[in-house]
């Protein structure tokens, strides 16, 4: 009898570690780069839980299918790793996502005006038409701007805000009356609100070159019902998977404050709904606060912590602080006008804060544009090492468009990162035309950045400047084309597709020192996506206009296209009826 029970046991022990070896869902007949080095390209792929179970060949991983593993055909297609975006306001721009009218890839004028007044006609009293950023007039087939005489004879008596990257925004007379804007209001620091012969104004306002004036005016607008929000949130976090994006690194944002406005996401969490991995950080809001507020969320954040919810193994938590440490040192990218001069008082103030951050082992990130305010900054980072060694602490510089190799290696000695984005592609134009061509032709000088062995990841620093979709970034950094066509990066400053995926995939991670994501290898956490069109063979233009046929997030399909929607969640319906997006989606192809 003894015997018949150890004979028993094993066979349950046995088959239950046959069964834990086996796949939950395996993909096969695809062309999948791995970006493993060691093995680059495999026909099929097992997943087991979170991760990558193994990579082969499609007899070797059919091996490891049971009556329970759901298998999925890739049919030939290319396969990635999910694309990671270093620099996205996902938290931010997910509360607002329903309201907005997104020009983002519209091909002309014409079109643009078309949806605005369609847009006027269906949205209700109460509520506003906004188009804020992606977008810019060299997109369009008329290579211009909307006069204020189209935007008020296609939205009539309906309060519009357009917002055109951080340089300018317009309000039709509607929205001038709304937020009771007339002759007598003042303007803003650094900010103006043009007026008329008679002194009355336009419509027209302009950042100057502080976009203060586009924030709090933005803010001033009504918000959506909280149930319209988490709507909102998962139809952005969707419409990212759409494009193959399965991570973001949020990087806070003017008017998002914390805990207040993080509400939304943090519900998703708990339920598990949240489909991108979104470590975040957090951004200074108030002038003159800085210290205080990251002295009060340092006392409410445990940042080692990274616990999960009881459905998942996706990332939500607090990563660092920034991507603005104080006020003084905004260096806003608005190439309309002059490079803004920091304060003197900058240094002492992002010291106190730096110092903060760093003996609490706080991560920081740094939005600068220029290297005038790279030096700067620096300095102070050089100065807290001398007292608090960072020791590895994770750190970076966002955008660094204008940055030198001086500045550079002093950013490498410091074990420092960088996360670039594609602004030039839509301000390229405009850099030009008060830079010049020579000093567009490495902004930012990515590929000097890699020959140095400086961390790098690739974003896009979406919605409210750049557009979020990231096959733009992707297009950009390889042919050194702005949106419009123009070469406004030196074709020898350009990267090639391989190297410029890896900075949209493991570069990210490496930039923050996450080393088990980005790639499609065992034991990585099993984030990938099938792709429409062959991302290393399609022509140049046609990157741009890539999507996800089919994204797996964690382990699970969390978007697929119509030959995968019974392996795919059921879209959710959009609310509320009069949005946006139910009526256009997100990124356009028109």
């Amino acid at each position: 009898m003894k015997l018949l029970n150890i004979l028993t046991l094993s066979t349950v022990l046995a088959a239950g570690i046959l069964n834990a070896q086996k796949a939950d869902m395996i993909i096969t007949n695809g062309k999948i780069t791995t970006m493993d080095d060691k093995n680059p390209e495999v026909q099929a792929v097992a997943i087991k839980d979170h991760k990558i179970l193994q990579v082969g060949t499609n007899a070797q991983i059919l091996k490891l299918k049971n009556g329970n593993t759901k298998v999925i055909d890739a049919k030939g297609n290319r396969v990635i790793p999910g694309l990671f975006d270093s620099h996205l306001h996902v938290i931010r721009g997910g509360r607002f996502y329903n309201t907005e009218l997104r020009w983002d890839g519209v091909k002309s004028l014409k079109r643009a005006l078309e949806m605005l007044k369609e847009q006027a006609q269906r949205t209700p009293k109460g509520q506003w038409v906004r188009v804020i950023g992606g977008w810019n007039e060299y997109q369009f087939e008329e290579k211009r701007l909307p006069t204020l005489a189209e935007i008020n004879e296609a939205t009539g008596n309906v309060p519009t805000f357009i917002m055109y990257l951080y340089g300018k925004a317009w309000l039709n007379k509607a929205g001038l009356k709304e937020l009771n804007i007339n002759g007598d209001t003042p303007n803003p620091a650094q900010g103006l609100i043009e007026k008329d012969n008679n002194g009355d104004p336009t419509g027209l306002l302009v950042a100057e070159p502080n976009a203060f004036i586009l924030y709090s005016t933005l803010a001033k607008l009504p918000e959506l019902k909280e149930e319209e929000k988490v709507n909102s949130t998962l139809q952005y976090m969707t419409e990212l998977n759409r494009l193959g994006v399965t991570a973001v690194m949020d990087a806070g944002g003017g008017f998002q404050n914390f805990p207040d406005d993080y509400g939304t996401t943090d519900q998703l969490n708990k339920q598990g709904k949240i489909t991108v991995r979104l470590p975040y950080y957090l951004f200074a809001q108030k002038k003159g606060s800085e210290l205080a507020d990251y002295t009060k969320w340092i006392g409410m954040v445990e940042i080692d912590d990274h616990g999960h919810n009881d459905f998942n193994e996706i990332d939500y938590h607090v990563n660092g602080g920034g991507e603005n440490l104080v006020s003084d040192g905004a260096d806003f990218e608005n190439f309309l006008f002059p490079r803004p001069e920091l304060p003197a008082t900058m240094e002492k103030n992002m010291k106190d804060v730096v110092s903060l951050l760093v003996k609490n082992k706080w991560p920081f990130r740094i939005h600068a544009t220029y290297n005038e305010s790279i030096t700067r900054f620096l300095n102070v980072i050089e100065e807290v090492n001398k007292e608090t060694p960072l020791n590895g602490l994770v750190w970076f510089i966002d955008h660094a468009e204008t940055v030198t190799e001086d500045n550079m290696k002093r950013i490498k000695a410091l074990g420092g990162g960088i996360a670039v984005q594609h602004r030039m592609a839509y301000q390229g134009e405009s850099f030009i035309h008060r830079y010049g061509k020579k000093p567009a032709l490495a902004s930012p000088p990515v590929k000097k950045m890699l020959e140095m062995g400086i961390p790098v990841g690739l974003g896009t620093d979406g919605t409210r400047v750049a557009s979020y979709n990231p096959w733009v970034a992707l297009y950009w950094i390889t042919t050194g084309k702005t949106i419009g066509g123009t070469q406004v990066m030196g074709k020898e400053n350009t990267l090639d597709r391989k190297t410029a995926l890896s900075l949209s995939t493991y570069g990210g991670y490496e930039l923050i020192k996450d080393y088990q994501k980005g790639k499609i290898q065992k034991g990585y956490f099993a984030d990938l996506t099938i792709l429409d069109k062959d991302y290393f063979t399609v022509n140049d233009e046609d990157i741009k206009n890539i999507t996800s046929k089919l994204t797996i997030v964690d382990g699970k399909v969390v978007y697929g296209d119509e030959t995968y929607k019974t392996a795919a969640p059921v879209p959710l319906p959009v609310i509320p009826d009069w949005s946006p997006v139910k009526y256009y989606g997100g990124y356009q192809t028109k």
